[in-house]
């Protein structure tokens, strides 16, 4: 690596809030001057809410945790978003995922608007029974910040269908009387949830690369048969995503959790992957593989990355060392603006997540239109719509992208465009690199989103 890249590794910027900024600077150039209007209305959140609640802890001392929710826009319907437990949970964070579901929701055409929330806990460090405490108190503290028809929560990070059913049981407690039942997705089948949710985020984005490949854009992968993937968490959507790409005829190279990751150039029994975790906690150590540092596996040789583990995992410092052909973001914001740059500038395609991993809130959506009618369907009628929703979100897309590609070239412009501020205070936008996937879905996103609200008009 050179002295300028080295020197541009120690100043960039991960920070979320501006990374946010950023990349709604940078699709602006690409959209009309009514919609570059609403630039402050699009970057800023409609509602932040922080919480500090007391737990009793099952050894009979007391804690007290912070949790947050915040609703970014609801603009297209009621906010819609994940909850997830993490030490690490902030609100700037969340801030930053609640935009994503606004763009991600907007994409995929589904009549909600993003939301985030989440508590700052370690559930490895806790019983059931204290998460379980800590949902019910969450949930009662956010009161009606949440309903079915104003923010609905989901499944993240280190909650699952547990976690949503005592969610329902806390709301439904509090709001007797109703069907509430929509108010948050994600739940078991027996109480409401829908067939195919759990599997969704791993089943869309197996659907999304799918269908993209088949485009060309990426000359020398044009089949998911033989294709050697490497996916860095194996967790729910890891390995749901890992075992439909076996099916498909790929093989699973690599794959990581928590505690590192391991290769086999031959390809990895999913099963033993399985059995190996159950009993020692990690992949790492599983017979037959080479063992490999979160750094190494990030960089190892592979035609598909799958990025499911947690956000700026591909940075300016390690992303002239990624080898794959293809990068699918399966979490959320896991390529930071200055790798997008460098990958693009490699030929690398990113496949971004708010198209990758947009199959769980389409799911949701799923299971909270079967709530609100009443309805059960077929796990066959839920994969279809999800299938056939994901393969139209990448069609357009692609399409998107090659229009503007094809305009760059017309113009002759080949530098990254950006939001420059004059001295005046005015705008000007600027010419700058070659269009990305990522630009090219927020165009559509944002787009439609601007349409909406323009027709709504600005209240009052």
């Amino acid at each position: 690596m050179t002295a300028e890249q080295n020197q541009s590794d120690a100043s960039e910027d991960l920070d979320l809030t501006h990374i946010s900024r950023q990349r709604l600077e940078r699709v602006m150039v690409y959209l009309d001057d009514a919609t570059r209007v609403l630039f402050d209305f699009l970057n800023a959140p409609r509602r932040s809410v922080s919480v500090s609640f007391p737990v009793e802890m099952e050894d009979g001392s007391v804690r007290v945790f912070k949790g947050y929710r915040v609703v970014h826009n609801r603009t297209l319907g009621p906010g819609k978003g994940g909850i997830r437990y993490h030490p690490d949970v902030t609100l700037d964070e969340v801030s930053f995922l609640a935009t994503l579901m606004t763009w991600k929701c907007a994409l995929i055409d589904v009549p909600f608007g993003g939301a985030k929330g989440g508590v700052a806990c370690d559930t490895k460090q806790l019983s059931p029974i204290e998460i379980r405490r800590i949902t019910r108190r969450f949930i009662s503290e956010l009161g009606n910040a949440i309903g079915p028809h104003t923010d609905i929560p989901a499944p993240d990070l280190y909650t699952n269908a547990q976690t949503m059913a005592w969610i329902y049981d806390t709301y439904d407690m509090l709001h007797p009387g109703k069907n509430n039942l929509p108010v948050v997705t994600g739940k078991p089948l027996d109480i409401g949830g829908s067939e195919g949710r759990e599997e969704a985020t791993g089943r869309g984005l197996f659907f999304a690369v799918q269908r993209f490949i088949s485009t060309n854009l990426t000359p020398e992968l044009t089949t998911l048969e033989g294709a050697h993937v490497n996916i860095q968490g194996f967790g729910n959507v890891g390995s749901i995503a890992a075992q439909a790409f076996k099916e498909a005829g790929a093989l699973i190279t690599g794959i990581s959790d928590s505690e590192g990751g391991v290769y086999c150039e031959d390809g990895i029994d999913l099963e033993s992957a399985h059995d190996h975790k159950d009993t020692h906690g990690t992949v790492v150590g599983l017979p037959g593989t080479q063992s490999l540092t979160h750094e190494a596996f990030v960089e190892h040789d592979c035609q598909i990355l799958i990025l499911a583990a947690l956000n700026n995992e591909v940075r300016i410092d390690n992303a002239h060392n990624i080898k794959a052909q293809l990068v699918v973001e399966a979490a959320n914001g896991p390529v930071t603006p200055g790798a997008d740059k460098i990958l693009n500038e490699r030929g690398i395609q990113v496949l971004p997540d708010i198209l990758a991993n947009a199959g769980g809130v389409l799911v949701s959506y799923f299971e909270w239109v079967q709530n609100n009618e009443n309805e059960r369907w077929e796990l066959s009628q839920v994969n279809a719509k999800l299938k056939s929703k994901m393969q139209n979100a990448v069609d357009a897309v692609v399409n998107r992208w090659r229009t503007l590609s094809t305009e760059e070239i017309a113009n002759g412009s080949q530098e990254l465009r950006s939001l420059q501020e004059t001295t005046d205070d005015e705008t000007q936008w600027v010419s700058s690199t070659q269009v990305d996937l990522r630009t090219a879905a927020l165009a559509i996103a944002i787009e439609r989103l601007c349409k909406v609200t323009i027709e709504r008009g600005v209240w009052p």
